[in-house]
């Protein structure tokens, strides 16, 4: 598949005011949620950095019970433990560098001082570990497995095997290689003995045979290749592959401060770099203001996506791919009555859109199952639909029918067309499944009140009238429905103009959608939830529903619908701050859309104060990844947003077509997307800088700003055509082509 933007950003990785973009801790973790994870998009480990246990719990993305009918859940794999002499640890430290994806415990003990790395590699397809201490034969210790699931572990020759299958019948084998350099390295009891060595490399490859190859054969051949290779060049490999996605985008949001702003922490003024990430954490849950621990969030979800998203791997699910428990939480499935689709908002506009491949295909294969067989509940005489959870296989829980689950999952095929402009991938994979479904909708939708059109049976995640828990009666012209069909039709339209084809249905299509009931103002000044005014001012539910519109949706926005805009900010009033931690996330997204950056910050501050977990994962409770990934889509829409349409009518020109040009107007078609720079800069971020961020029409693009205001963008085309530009209440417009980079000054003036 064609992507387009690649290599336009700037080759920088740093979080915030020139400091690198690390977690770092000043003792090991003494709990899972305490450790930090290493992730090569399929296999992933949770590193405890002990001193004289170091620890890795180890995933890989396919291990799953259940199969195409039954749910299962995601299973954790095992644990790797090397095992050491010695005693107390001083000068201890423990990071994550996010620009390399390397993690790396330091310490002295013993008169020696030892330095582990490790890192999961997306080139190499291994786990790697590689200990290294100052004096000679320090290095001594005991590498050991466990199996998650009791099969049996072998050693010989330097090396691991462990074997096994799970009752669903899928195979899987996990190969552990000991590479020590000076003194030696024995096979003894089903673990490797590493005895006076000035250091050892460790690598591990882990599968299964969900993708129908012998796991053994594959983990012995990923093993055999690494171990040829030295460490150093395993290492090159890693990092230039992971920087190659990683740099693409830089945030600068300046230090840490004070609640009254002055200064540091408290009165004394202190970088955030000496500072653990631990304390930073425990300061802003008291009340203080870290800007940089704001953008260190936000490059923590980039990587996170990096690490349990690549293609030829599964989508992230709800923990990403690290979980220790048999019995997750929500099986740590696909849900998609929200979840699953969080997930991958950050993708395309925080620059990886190479990330998304695993959804698309995720979505490809539920699509032709439920196709070619499904139970009667969800059987569509046209087009698809699903279950709210699901596992890789096509799976379900039965709990609830989701009718427009698989409409929300294929907007994401469009919102990745929007973003790069691969005609191809429309063509081929986002039309044809935009078109089914649009046609399932035409077969469901009934007359309702004054001509409308409806759904006749649907249902507000997971919310019910009066704000009861899980209702399941369904419901005509549910909000949720209506808004989800609105942006099925519109994506299909936009699609279909695109491509040039089909222009009678597109027409029968757009006079569908203008028949369709849209949202309502309820008694209260809220946006109703229901088709009837039976909203509850004092639901505190976690699901806000019948929000999609404003975000992820663009049926809602205060540039084309300033009164419904306000509903939703009543609606979010009344539902509050406080929240699980995706709900949490969804509410900074749906703030930014209302262009209220004070707001959407708060909320930022309130995650970060109830449901960030001390290594930073977001908690629901429990940990689930989505806030990790909600968030920071929901601060990138804080700095720059292009999900709507441009108005027709007379734009104005400021300074012509360049240096010198005298200004003038142009006619901008309505399908130019709008890129509104800054639309809600919180007053905690008087100035920063941003590089990198993707934009929907072609376009990168990186701000500075200066209290408060913008002092200079610099926007690349990638597919050239008309750019047009608002900051504030000023609107601006150019043509480009592809290739061209247009710098504006804080008067959206061009730059000569």
């Amino acid at each position: 598949m064609r992507i387009l933007l690649l290599g336009l950003a700037a080759i920088v990785s740093a979080s915030s005011a020139g400091e690198p973009a690390r977690l770092w801790y000043a003792a090991p973790a003494a709990k899972w949620v305490e450790a930090l994870p290493v992730g090569n998009g399929r296999l992933g480990a949770m590193v405890f950095g002990g001193v004289t246990n170091e620890h890795l719990q180890f995933n890989e993305d396919s291990l799953w019970y259940g199969d195409e009918v039954v749910m299962g859940s995601y299973q954790p794999f095992g644990d790797l433990f090397v095992e050491c002499a010695g005693g107390a640890a001083t000068n201890y430290r423990r990071e994550l560098d996010l620009g390399t994806a390397v993690h790396t415990v330091a310490f002295e003990s013993g008169g020696a001082k030892h330095r582990r790395e490790i890192f999961s590699s997306f080139p190499d397809q291994v786990l790697v570990m590689r200990w290294t201490a100052d004096r000679p034969g320090a290095v001594t210790g005991t590498v050991r497995v466990t199996d998650a699931h009791k099969a049996a572990v072998s050693a010989a020759d330097k090396r691991i095997a462990v074997d096994g299958s799970l009752t669903n019948g899928l195979a899987y084998a996990a190969r552990i290689a000991v590479l020590a350099e000076g003194g030696r390295a024995t096979a003894r009891d089903g673990a490797v003995a590493v005895e006076g060595a000035e250091s050892v490399t460790i690598l591990l490859a882990a599968g299964t045979s969900f993708h129908g190859k012998d796991p053994r054969a594959g983990t012995e051949s990923q093993i055999d290749a690494a171990a040829k290779k030295p460490f150093a060049a395993l290492r090159e490999a890693h990092v230039a592959d992971h920087r190659a996605l990683f740099d693409r985008v830089r945030l600068e949001l300046g230090g840490p401060r004070s609640a009254g702003g002055a200064g540091a922490y408290a009165t004394e003024r202190v970088p955030p770099g000496p500072r653990p990430t631990d304390e930073r954490l425990d300061a802003v849950k008291a009340g203080g203001a870290d800007p940089a621990l704001d953008a260190l969030l936000f490059q923590y979800g980039r990587y996170l996506m990096i690490a349990s998203s690549r293609p030829g791997d599964l989508p992230a699910n709800l923990q990403g791919i690290w979980n220790a428990e048999m019995k997750p939480a929500w099986y740590s499935g696909y849900t998609t009555d929200i979840n699953i689709e969080m997930n991958y908002w950050l993708a395309e506009t925080a620059n990886l859109p190479e990330c998304t491949e695993p959804l698309f295909t995720w979505i490809r294969r539920l699509r032709d199952l439920r196709v070619r067989e499904s139970p009667e509940p969800i059987r569509a005489r046209r087009g698809w639909m699903i279950y709210s959870t699901n596992n890789p296989r096509g799976g379900y829980s039965t709990w609830r029918v989701h009718l427009p689950g698989s409409a929300w999952l294929v907007q994401h095929l469009w919102e990745h067309y929007a973003f790069g402009g691969d005609r191809e991938f429309l063509r081929d994979r986002a039309y044809p499944m935009l078109k089914e479904l649009v046609e399932m909708w035409e077969d469901r939708l009934v007359e309702g009140p004054g001509g409308t059109l409806i759904t006749p049976d649907g249902w507000s995640p997971e919310n019910g009238p009066g704000g009861k828990e899980g209702d399941r009666t369904p419901l005509p012209g549910v909000s949720y429905d209506q808004q989800i069909v609105w942006d099925l039709f519109s994506n299909f339209i936009d699609a279909s103009e695109a491509l040039g084809v089909d222009a009678e249905y597109r027409a029968k299509v757009a006079a569908m959608r203008a028949r369709l009931l849209g949202p309502k103002i309820g008694t209260w000044g809220q946006l109703q939830e229901w088709m009837e005014d039976v909203d509850n001012p004092k639901s505190r539910h976690r699901h806000i529903s019948h929000l999609f519109a404003v975000h992820p949706g663009r049926q809602i926005s205060p540039l084309t619908a300033p009164d419904l805009a306000k509903a939703v900010a009543v609606s979010l009033d009344a539902r509050g701050d406080q929240s699980t931690g995706w709900s949490t996330a969804w509410k900074i997204c749906c703030r930014a859309r209302l262009h209220d950056g004070d707001r959407a910050h708060s909320l930022v501050q309130q995650l970060f104060r109830s449901c960030i977990l001390p290594n930073l994962f977001d908690s629901h409770p429990p940990f689930q990844i989505d806030g990790n990934f909600g968030a920071p889509a929901g601060m990138a829409e804080m700095l720059l947003q292009s999900h709507m349409r441009v108005a027709s009518g007379e734009w104005r020109v400021p300074q012509g077509e360049g240096a010198g040009s005298p200004a003038g107007t142009r006619h901008l078609t309505p399908d130019t997307f709008l890129l509104h720079l800054l639309p809600a800069l919180p007053a905690a971020w008087p100035e920063g800088s941003v590089t990198g961020l993707r934009a929907r029409g072609g376009f990168e693009v990186d701000l500075a700003w200066k209290g408060g205001g913008l002092t200079t963008a610099t926007i690349r085309s990638a597919l050239g055509g008309p750019l047009a530009v608002r900051l504030g209440a000023r609107t601006a417009a150019f043509e480009t082509k592809p290739g061209e980079t247009v710098v504006l000054d804080s008067t959206l003036s061009r730059r000569p």
